[in-house]
């Protein structure tokens, strides 16, 4: 088997299929994570409290393709910021 397929069908047997619905909270800003998402269907919303604030501040909308949570699954940092479904959503986790 050629080296290419081998690590891409380890990366894909890694993968979890995972539904959300409207207003669930994917991530959330300063918990500990260690989860890579891929936005394979819906949008999600990505907000964060910047210091001196108490109240979120939306930053950008994630579309299918896109992904999130490389930080903390690379760094081993806290979230960043807070990512919640906008309705129906489909993704892809990868865990450390």
């Amino acid at each position: 088997m050629h080296e290419k397929t081998y690590q891409l069908e380890t990366i894909i047997g890694a993968v979890q299929k995972v539904a959300k619905k409207s207003g669930d909270m994917v991530i959330k800003e300063g918990d500990e994570g260690d989860v890579l998402y891929i936005i394979d269907s819906g949008t999600l919303s990505c907000t964060k409290i910047f210091k001196g604030n108490t109240d979120p501040t939306w930053l950008k909308k994630y579309e299918p393709g896109e992904a999130f949570g490389e930080l903390a699954l690379l760094y081993n940092a806290p979230r960043a910021a807070t990512i919640t479904s906008d309705g129906d959503s489909c993704l892809f986790a990868l865990d450390r």
